[in-house]
């Protein structure tokens, strides 16, 4: 089985097994479960994705998708965004913090035990010998006296969880935990596709750089051209300024293209976790680059692979355990308090007879009036809850947009570059033509100008298709999960 992207497996720390132990362990001491009990919303599901034919055979995206495209330089890039990626690795820390508010909130779950030892020496003045009728006689009569005394023992105190307050409290915790390991896996994602998205687009201002280039030096041989027959005086100056206006215009648009091929280089140092400076790719034309398929399943799936699904439902199911922690809060506290030990005045006789001490109590508290103080926290939480739904079924509803936009995105970003290609073979053809035509004075400049910034266009337009094809694909791996699938044990609750 291949490791999730930014996977935590041995990072979170040993301490991260305590709540869950705790789990288990609440159900010795557990009392009542006042409720609601938690029911996933009910939300409506599409049959299919529209943008998908019928019959079509599902191709999810595996957990290592960015591999199918072929280039040992990208896979270098997300692997240092995996394991240096800020974001990613601030989202690791916050399941270790998660893990950690549960293993407190589950704390009061078990009796909480305290060990105590003491000793105490106590000098007492005696002026005057006012302790001489209480002395035996012929004792020496002292000025002052002397006390010691010594206790060793334990001491134990706990909560009583009838209400199953507590216990709702933990179940809370438990549920922020696995809320914070979706919510890594979503960062991961991100991030992710954002260093392919990045590493595309550097690589598609490289291709339109080129094309730029290209249509420079094409555009300064038809300007030697044209200023050649000035000199035998079969062009006009107007023309030699026609065509200058083209070229320069053309070499207008080289900085602009260079800039931007290389800021996104230096975005995606932030992205590796790496200063600017240390970056460096070897850019490859974006026809160079495999486009592997990837077709979605059923809508229905799509809701076990979207990791920010998961993490919107683990936000309910916490608030779900919260309004029972509210409603537990109308309800008595009921503390057990029990000691017991040894004490006396010579450690020799510190455990002897009579040295004993134990005592145990029990009490109960009840709000008799907070002017609305309980009403209104659990009113509060159930308002929460229901904004939680609101957010669930958004989510779920954005997960399917996010397919079928990619997926429309790229099934006409695909037939565009089909027709780009043609209309460019076209356009170099008519442009190769009126090329020689001109060079052999068999029609105007006005004519060659027109075939020539044609060409140019659909070239750089051809570029932009290219890129908004790929885009389109990284789009649609995310919107699919990029290979997340939800663990067996929660897609079964």
């Amino acid at each position: 089985m291949k490791r999730p992207i930014g996977s935590t497996t041995a990072r979170v720390g040993r301490g991260a097994g305590v709540p869950w132990l705790l789990a288990g362990l609440s159900v010795l001491l557990g009392g009542c479960d006042l409720g609601p009990d938690y029911h996933r919303p009910d939300a409506e599901l599409p049959v299919a994705f529209r943008a998908v034919s019928t019959g079509a055979q599902a191709s999810w995206p595996e957990s290592d998708w960015w591999h199918g495209f072929g280039s040992a330089e990208l896979d270098g890039l997300i692997a240092k965004a995996e394991t240096q990626n800020f974001d990613i690795i601030a989202a690791i820390a916050r399941i270790r913090e998660a893990d950690a508010k549960a293993a407190i909130a589950g704390s009061p779950l078990l009796p909480q035990l305290n060990g105590n030892a003491g000793a105490s020496w106590a000098q007492i003045d005696n002026p005057g010998g006012i302790l001489a009728p209480v002395l035996a006689p012929g004792t020496p009569l002292k000025t002052y006296a002397t006390q010691r005394f010594y206790n060793v023992g334990l001491n134990a105190s706990y909560v009583l969880d009838f209400w199953g307050k507590n216990r709702a409290a933990f179940e809370a915790a438990l549920a922020s935990a696995k809320f914070s390991r979706f919510d890594q896996q979503t960062v991961a994602l991100t991030v992710v596709t954002s260093v392919a998205s990045t590493w595309f687009q550097a690589l598609g201002f490289k291709d339109r750089l080129d094309v730029a280039r290209r249509n420079l030096k094409t555009s300064e041989t038809v300007l030697a051209a044209v200023r050649g027959r000035l000199e035998v005086g079969t062009n006009s100056a107007l023309d030699v300024a026609q065509q200058q206006a083209l070229v320069e215009g053309v070499r207008a648009t080289i900085p602009n293209f260079q800039s931007q091929y290389e800021q996104q280089v230096i975005a995606l140092g932030i992205l590796v976790g790496e200063p600017p400076e240390r970056v460096q790719i070897s850019p490859v034309p974006l026809t160079a680059v495999a486009l592997p398929s990837v077709t979605p399943g059923l809508p229905s799936d799509l809701l076990l692979r979207r990791p920010d699904v998961a993490a919107a439902e683990a936000l309910l199911v916490s608030q779900n355990a919260n309004i029972k922690v509210a409603r537990a809060a109308f309800f008595p506290n009921v503390q057990l308090t029990g000691a017991g030990g040894f004490a006396n005045t010579t450690i020799a006789t510190l455990f002897g007879p009579g040295a004993m001490l134990a005592s145990l109590a029990a009490s109960a508290t009840q709000t008799i009036f907070d002017n609305g103080l309980l009403q209104g926290q659990f009113d509060q939480s159930k308002a929460r809850y229901d904004e939680l739904v609101a957010n669930y079924r958004k989510t779920l509803v954005q997960a399917f947009t996010d397919v079928e936009t990619a997926l429309t995105a790229l099934r006409y970003a695909t037939e565009q570059e089909s027709r780009e290609q043609a209309a460019v073979i076209v356009a170099q053809r008519a442009f190769d033509i009126a090329e020689a035509q001109l060079a052999a004075g068999t029609i105007d400049l006005v004519t060659a100008l027109t075939t020539e910034q044609t060409l140019f266009t659909d070239l750089d337009l051809l570029a932009q298709v290219r890129l908004a094809r790929v885009q389109a694909l990284l789009a649609l791996y995310k919107a699919l999960g990029g290979g997340w699938v939800l663990p067996v044990t929660e897609a079964m609750r």
